[in-house]
């Protein structure tokens, strides 16, 4: 939980590696996934940079196993993906399998074209002889008239139009017969009055025999043809298909290892070489917990490559802000990617995510609560826990695999509804009667009381039950209420005409008091970033200051609202003063003296007020007015400091923090010249800026912050209405139908009330909380603690390469 509490601690390290092991070095780094690489070559580009030839390579290869791949999937081939990741090829069988590729793709275009060509041959032949039986039909010459005149040539050995006028009128009337593409018959046609034959039409033209003997041998010729070319060609498919099966069972393999091995050549091509181009030199990111690892990494390197120099490591000392690592499972990362939407966050400040875990579906169930539809996203989302392991499940589509991803947070939140529904006390927006009520109905009759009773109190008897519609339980007759249901809302209450008022007094208070206590505790989780941080003085100068605003308005009136609840009871509630009278009272001051919630409350309010007012000075000039006395009550500060610098921007604010620093650790390092250097970086009205406007965003913040979480009750209220709404409307007309046909009408009317209950309050209704739990977590709670300007840690992992066979990643 260290880690999720706080990003991981981070080192920049230095990596010499020999450049005949660096290849297998990576290759070991890739496994492990443990640094993210600098780029050392940022003003090279990629054309000129070291390994461009061997990019090349790797690309050359992609291409070829994209060509594998899709005539793979031409031939209907299943791809199988292997359940381990290989490792990267070694060197010396780059080379080896870069030739069986070549000689692989080669002999899969010549047999390709070969089938082609014998499809193509294939072809004509059928359409020669579907012509010569079509045309058998209306072709009749007459075998005793030989020709007197003079016939027109064949197209093929010369064209119609070389003849002139007075020869066609001396030649008799031939044809010549071919196919043609169905869309261009029409145009053809126009084309025929003129004795064209273009080529533009792409006409399959073909002898044609004048003798019947002549056409039958042709047709037996083709026939025998064209067996022997089916014959042909069934055997080179068959050929086409085991070469294809045969590559198919190391495409995913060859796959694999060209991506890793292009990954490997990518870092390369961001490391350095030294003057003897001997050595190169890399810089990572690394955590320190994983130091060892790294050292562990390049000895596994050297030794796969052999070589008797191995390749080394050696952390320095930087300045710049590292990267955020948050190491995650499959339960929290969910979590963390709703915190890391809003911003990644900064180096080393407190993550959210751990206590989004619990409050994220806290929220929501708050906004949600119904024990029904809680149990059924609670069934969906430990049905995807349960086979979250079923390939289908992991290669589904995009709406899918978001349910499939967030399966752990959509269990949580189901879990929560169920719990809010049950204090809340609906199912499918029904009452359910656990305990037994704690109202008895039968002790408001008269004839169960005394006569001193009577005069006192609204009592029933029969008259008045029957000739009310509405009748009244008043608490505070004995007997009447006997205590608080033991676990949430009365099912009484499910009766009552004032259960919506009841219900809303009830929800709102609760928005209120849980609101104030969740944006008190993210700014008191501000608190550990400055103690991490060393900025001390921003304890008592901001976050104290903050906490005092907070709680001496907004705390006080949680105060009164529990003060309420206890201390007033069903017969003293008529003369319980109003909270928000008494509220809006504190700041008005009125001449009048008014009842109060208890003794003394007037001056506990003016007290509370004098604080809040003393609050606001300091968090406006605290935090400027104590930088600018460090920066003139001492000469330099912070000069020769080393290692990280444990603020998050270069700012007024680091200079003087930096001071502060050596003053907490003793450090009394000054040096000439620089406090010339400090004055001109010290900007006193900017940094009084920033703080007035943080201070003012701050305190209006507050009521608006407030204000709006309120949305717990509103949306809590919206989704118990719709409930039901879609319950009268549907299930109690189902319900009233007594007879045996209201029997059968009742199985179509509950499908219909499953199907409006899934789509319209599971998930409408849920999208719509889920954004909204969003929305508090974002702007009323991160934003008191949380900044989010960091940039996430991405080592060089080979994890990180897609999983899954796609040959669009080839393409």
């Amino acid at each position: 939980m260290g880690s999720l509490f706080r990003s991981e601690s981070m080192c920049l390290a230095q990596l010499f590696l020999q450049a005949g092991t660096a290849y297998e070095c990576l290759s070991a780094l890739g496994e492990k996934g443990l640094v993210q690489f600098r780029d050392l070559n940022q003003n090279v580009s990629s054309f000129q940079r070291k390994f461009v030839g061997e990019m090349k390579r790797c690309e050359e290869l992609e291409r070829i196993l994209a060509y594998l791949v899709q005539e793979i999937n031409r031939a209907g081939i299943p791809l199988p993906e292997g359940e381990t990741s290989p490792p990267a090829p070694p060197l010396k069988q780059v080379l080896e399998m870069q030739e069986q590729l070549q000689k692989l793709e080669v002999e899969l275009r010549e047999v390709t074209m070969n089938k082609e060509k014998l499809r193509k041959n294939l072809l004509e032949l059928i359409e020669y002889t579907h012509m010569l039986r079509v045309t058998k039909t209306f072709v009749k010459r007459n075998v005793e008239f030989e020709p007197t005149y003079e016939e027109f040539p064949p197209v093929e050995s010369e064209s119609l139009l070389d003849y002139s006028c007075m020869q066609r009128l001396g030649a008799k009337l031939g044809f010549v017969s071919g196919l043609i593409s169905q869309g261009k018959v029409e145009a053809f046609e126009k084309m025929l009055p003129c004795f064209i034959l273009s080529r533009s039409y792409h006409c399959h033209v073909y002898p044609y025999p004048n003798t019947v003997e002549g056409r039958k041998e042709v047709q037996e010729g083709l026939n025998t043809r064209i067996q022997d070319l089916y014959t042909v060609l069934h055997k080179t498919e068959d050929y086409l298909r085991q070469v294809l099966c045969k590559a198919a069972e190391s495409v995913y393999t060859r796959a694999v290892q060209v991506k890793k091995m292009k990954a490997i050549y990518h870092m390369l091509n961001m490391c350095s070489f030294d003057v003897t181009n001997k050595c190169l030199i890399a810089e990572v990111w690394c955590p320190e917990a994983d130091l060892q690892e790294l050292r562990r990494a390049l000895e596994e390197g050297s030794r796969a490559s052999g070589a008797t120099i191995p390749s080394f490591m050696n952390t320095i000392p930087t300045k710049e802000t590292p990267p955020t690592l948050i190491r995650t499972n499959k339960f929290t990362e969910g979590f963390q990617n709703i915190v890391d939407a809003y911003g990644v966050g900064s180096y080393r400040e407190v993550n959210p995510a751990l206590f989004t875990i619990i409050t994220f579906p806290f929220l929501f169930a708050v906004m949600f609560g119904d024990f029904g539809h809680g149990f059924v996203m609670f069934l969906f989302a430990l049905l995807l826990v349960l086979n979250e392991n079923h390939p289908r499940l992991q290669q589904s589509q995009e709406i899918l695999r978001m349910f499939f991803d967030g399966r752990y947070i959509l269990l949580l939140m189901g879990l929560f509804s169920v719990y809010t529904g049950l204090i809340y006390n609906d199912c499918f927006s029904k009452s359910v009667n656990l305990f037994g009520s704690a109202w008895n109905v039968s002790a408001m009759y008269s004839s169960s009381h005394s006569s001193q009773e009577h005069q006192n109190m609204v009592l029933w008897n029969d008259s008045v039950v029957r000739h009310n519609k509405i009748l009244q339980l008043d608490p505070s007759v004995p007997g009447v209420f006997r205590g608080p249901y033991p676990f949430g809302i009365d099912p009484i209450w499910n009766l009552a005409t004032n259960r919506l008022t009841f219900l809303n007094s009830f929800k709102m208070k609760m928005s209120v008091i849980l609101g104030i206590i969740h944006m008190t505790f993210g700014v008191s989780l501000g608190i550990f970033n400055h103690l991490h941080f060393r900025k001390k003085f921003n304890i008592y100068l901001v976050s104290i200051p903050e906490l005092l605003f907070m709680l001496c308005i907004f705390g006080y009136l949680i105060f009164m609202i529990i003060y309420k609840w206890l201390v007033f009871s069903a017969e003293t509630s008529r003369v319980a003063p109003s909270i928000l009278i008494e509220f809006i009272n504190m700041f008005l001051f009125p001449a009048s003296e008014t009842i109060g919630l208890y003794p003394g409350q007037e001056y506990v309010q003016r007290l509370l007020l004098l604080v809040t007012a003393l609050s606001v000075p300091i968090l406006f000039l605290g935090k400027p007015l104590f930088l600018l006395w460090l920066h003139n009550g001492r000469s330099c500060f912070g000069v020769s400091r080393g290692g990280y610098t444990l603020v998050r921007k270069d700012s007024e604010e680091e200079v003087s923090l930096l001071g502060c620093q050596d003053i907490e650790e003793g450090s009394p390092r000054m040096e000439d010249g620089c406090r010339e250097m400090t004055s001109e970086e010290f900007n006193f009205g900017e940094i009084l800026m920033t703080q007035v406007i943080h201070s003012i965003e701050y305190c209006l913040g507050c009521i608006s912050n407030t204000a709006s979480y309120l949305r717990l009750w509103a949306l809590s209220l919206a989704h118990a209405q719709l409930s039901d709404v879609l319950w009268a409307m549907l299930m109690r007309v189902g319900l009233r139908v007594d007879n045996t046909s209201g029997v059968l009408l009742l199985l179509p009317v509950i499908a219909f009330f499953a199907v409006l209950t899934i789509f319209i309050l599971l998930v409408m209704e849920g999208l719509s909380a889920f954004l909204h739990a969003i929305r508090l977590h974002w702007v009323e709670f991160q934003n008191k603690f949380y900044v989010g300007a960091g940039t996430k840690f991405v080592p060089f992992s080979f994890n990180l390469l897609s999983s899954k066979f796609n040959s669009d990643d080839l393409a």
